[in-house]
């Protein structure tokens, strides 16, 4: 399950701690679901724990599968308030507000990043228009 924040056009990603799987990889929060966790609940939970940050889920906008045959769910969501994301150093080690254009870019960027960014630019990612800069 994965998040996907826009602000003033652009996305929220981070930077995986050198703690984790894909360690210093860039991505978009997120991660598991637990048993009895529904995906918004799962949404808010790892927002919580990678960023220190409420969210509201707005709707599921996309899926993938990994080259590993994981099933991703990606939602649009939303920081509540005005509160900064900060990294949890166990598991993100730094917190990026980047462009399309910059995120195609990225170094060391999991291959779901280039998915979800061809799909957003081929419309089949349906996010409001004012975000999709």
């Amino acid at each position: 399950m994965i998040g996907v924040v826009v602000r003033e056009g652009r996305f929220l990603l981070i930077r995986r701690s050198a703690h984790v799987v894909a360690p210093r990889y860039y991505c978009f929060p997120g991660g598991g679901i637990h048993p009895g966790e529904s995906e918004e609940e799962a949404l808010v939970r790892e927002f919580r724990e990678e960023l220190a940050v409420e969210v509201r889920p707005i709707r599921k906008i996309w899926r993938s599968v990994t080259p590993w045959q994981v099933q991703l769910s990606w939602w649009s969501a939303e920081i509540r308030g005005e509160t900064c994301p900060t990294p949890n150093p166990a598991e993100v080690e730094s917190v990026h507000w980047t462009t399309a254009d910059e995120m195609a870019n990225l170094p060391d960027s999991l291959p779901s990043n280039f998915e979800f960014l061809q799909a957003f630019r081929n419309g089949l990612i349906a996010l409001r228009v004012e975000d999709a800069i």
